[in-house]
């Protein structure tokens, strides 16, 4: 009889140790989704503003056919244009990728990440 107790708990110990670990590799999927969403995001803005020229306060481009389209993306740019030391002309662009996959509560395995970045472009 002891025994069987003894047995009867460690499958039950090691049922729930499986179950937390699934979770927890689910959300850290989530998460390197999350990032990867971000990156393409920040991606993108820099090659807006690089090749373009274009820098707009606050677009949603899509990540459809991606593999991340149940993310939502925005990416803000904000445009700084100074003069060097030397008289130059540059342009500093603030860039900041946010990708989410849902509402916080809303889905048990919610991701959010936001990546900055600034880009420094001179004629």
């Amino acid at each position: 009889m002891f025994l069987m107790i003894v047995v009867t708990l460690v499958i039950l110990a090691m049922s729930r140790l499986s179950i937390n670990q699934h979770g927890t590799l689910s959300l850290s999927i989530q998460q390197a989704r999350a990032y990867q969403a971000a990156r393409a995001g920040l991606e993108w803005g820099i090659a807006q503003a690089l090749n373009a020229n274009a820098c707009d306060p606050s677009a949603a481009p899509t990540l459809s056919g991606t593999g991340l389209d149940e993310f939502a993306l925005t990416v803000e740019c904000d445009r700084d244009d100074y003069t060097d030391a030397a008289g130059g002309a540059l342009t500093l662009y603030r860039l900041v990728a946010t990708a989410q996959n849902g509402q916080p509560g809303a889905r048990a395995d919610y991701a959010y990440r936001r990546l900055s970045a600034v880009v420094e472009r001179t004629p």
